[in-house]
This record gives C-alpha cells, structure tokens and sequence, in this order.
C-alpha cells in the first residue's frame, strides 16, 4: 500500500502528480462504452499495439504500471524467468526502456477500455493495478468508472488468468480510501478466467518521504501511532516478484494470497533504521490525530476523510488481513535495506 506526501512527513507538500502507480487506492476515470460500439473500437485499437521480433503471445503476460516500482519488479522478474512480456502503457518513450529489453509495447489508456482489451488479447496472464487517487470524490465515481472499464476489457480479451494488484483491508467493512479496492475485487471476482487478488501490506518504500526530516532535523514526525504498534509491511520488490510467481501458477479462481515481509514494523522501528543508515540520532514523533484534516487540506486535498479513516483503520486494528497468521505469505526484503536505497536515491 502506497501513500501520497507522508506515511510520517507532516509538514511537506507533496504533489499528488510525483506517484507512481504503485497500488491500490485511487484511480482515473475510464470511459465505458456500451458493447456495439466497443467491438468497433477495439478492431480500430489493434494499430496501438508495437510486437517484438520474438513475440510468443501463447506464453506471454500483459503488464499494467509496469513503469512504477511494482510493475516494474513484475515485469523483471518474468523476464528473469524466461518469459515474454508486454509493456501496457500510454506514453511510448516512457516504455522505450522496456522495448529494449524485448518487451511488446502496447499502448493504452486507462481511460479506454477498448485500447486495454487489444492489450490483454491473447495474453497468458494480466497483471491489473489501478493508478492512484489519493483524494477521491465521495461515493468513488473514479475507481467505480475505471473498474467497469476493466471489467469489459478483460471480459473482451479473455487472457488466461489475472493477477490484481489489491491491498490489506480489502474486506474492512468501514469505508475508507482502501475501499475502491474492495470494490474491485467484487467487480472482478467473478470473471470467466482465474483472479489472484494479491494483498500486500503498507509499502515499505512510504518511508521515502520521511528521508528529509530524518536526514536534516532528525526525526520522523508518524500519523501510525502508536509509535510501537507493528504492522505488516513489505518491500514493493517483494510484491512484484511474487505477483511474477502467481501469474506463472495454474489454478482456479478468485483466490486471495496476503503478504509482508519478514517482520512487522512498528514507527519506532523506522526511526532506528534511518538512525542505522544515516549513521545520526533519529527519533519519531506523533503528528496529532486532531490536526489531520487541517494539515491535508493544505496540502492540497478536498476529501481528506477516506485518508483519515484508512489510518484510523491500521492504527486501531480494523485494518487487517483477513487470513490466518499462518497463511500470509512472506517477502525476503527488510525495512533497512529499502531504506537504504531510497536514502541513496534521495542524495
């Protein structure tokens, strides 16, 4: 799970247009056709997809986000793996990299619904994200739009199975901003091919932007309180790598696989990893719950409430997995190595 601005960072604006599309709770306006005019649309779309010389579409996977950090991580790993892969992006020069490397380009937005079907046609496996909202409207009119877009797209295209991109708390029962995903799994559960709904814990790399106050004050100002409350955390290449593995697995669907990394972290444990890797003194502090809505309103946001209640959720317990202990699945990444690389990519 990926947070805009600060998971801790109480004080800086953070520009909403900066993320990634690493996960899970917000997103973009699809448009949805109705089903006469998508089938003319999708014949005209096929002309947005650029094969490789080596394209083996019977064994090759559709990557969605693939140039954010999770997408990214997915598409590598298949490519270490041997496979064929296809990069599903809007913008060609932000995929060039990929294309390099003996990817398929396909090019879609995902606004349209016709272009994404063209780029999941004839695919092994999908891996599915949605690109971040992190202020969305009341009800959720985006992420309703965008996940019956995807909904037709894969519908259309019939790949033969789907990873989706979900999060922690996908089944909380309290509205909050993680509950578009849950309204994606319910959208997507019951498609005519097997759905994985992965759901990772809270992002280790959020810690990014705590990296400035950290570095220059010292400290790591937390909205997770309290400060020695652990949660399930995980490294986005943790997320990545076994997104890889369960699109290369057979079985059937819808299935929910949760996973964290090797230990849960607590906001006291993000301070003495940052004291470890900036060889300084590194304290955390609360940012009071009462100051919240004041301080998201200023950095730009209208609806702060499905934020404030998502972090209600994690530090009151509602937020959750939903399975047994012995059932989440476990990444390889520790807190310190993540930091030690968004350290070294902050300098």
């Amino acid at each position: 799970m990926k947070l805009p601005a600060s998971t801790t960072a109480a004080n800086t604006l953070i520009p909403l247009d900066r993320f990634s599309p690493l996960v899970l709770m917000g997103l973009v306006t699809l448009r949805h056709e109705s089903s006469d005019i998508y089938i003319i649309l999708f014949a005209s779309s096929l002309g947005n997809h650029v094969p490789s010389s080596s394209t083996k579409e019977q064994r090759m996977y559709a990557i969605t986000g693939i140039t954010g950090k999770v997408g990214g991580a997915v598409a590598r790993t298949l490519l270490a793996a041997g496979r064929s892969v296809r990069a599903v992006a809007r913008d060609r020069e932000k995929v060039s990299g990929w294309a390099g490397r003996g990817c398929d380009i396909a090019l879609a937005d995902m606004q349209d619904a016709a272009t994404l079907a063209a780029a999941f046609a004839g695919m092994e496996g999908v891996f599915v994200l949605l690109p971040p909202v992190f202020d969305p409207a009341p009800g959720f009119p985006e992420s309703d739009a965008v996940i019956a877009a995807l909904r037709s797209a894969l519908l259309a295209a019939r790949p033969g199975k789907v990873v989706c991109l979900s999060t922690i708390g996908a089944q909380a029962t309290q509205e909050n901003l993680l509950t578009q995903l849950q309204r994606m799994e319910r959208a997507l559960g019951d498609l005519p091919m097997p759905v994985t709904f992965l759901r990772p814990g809270w992002f280790m790399e959020n810690a990014m932007w705590d990296v400035p106050s950290a570095r220059d004050q010292g400290v790591v100002m937390s909205f997770l309180q309290p400060l020695d409350k652990a949660i399930p955390m995980v490294a986005t290449a943790d997320v990545g790598r076994v997104a890889a593995e369960l699109l290369q697995q057979d079985g059937e669907g819808p299935r929910v696989v949760e996973l964290e990394g090797p230990e849960r972290v607590a906001p006291k444990d993000i301070a003495a990893a940052f004291d470890r890797v900036l060889g300084r003194p590194v304290h955390v502090e609360v940012v009071p719950r009462g100051t919240w809505e004041g301080l998201f309103r200023s950095q730009g946001m209208s609806h702060p409430e499905p934020r404030m209640r998502m972090l209600d959720g994690f530090n009151e317990g509602w937020i959750a997995f939903e399975g047994p202990a012995d059932s989440v699945h476990k990444g390889h990444i520790r807190l310190e190595a993540v930091l030690r690389d968004v350290v070294q990519a902050s300098a």
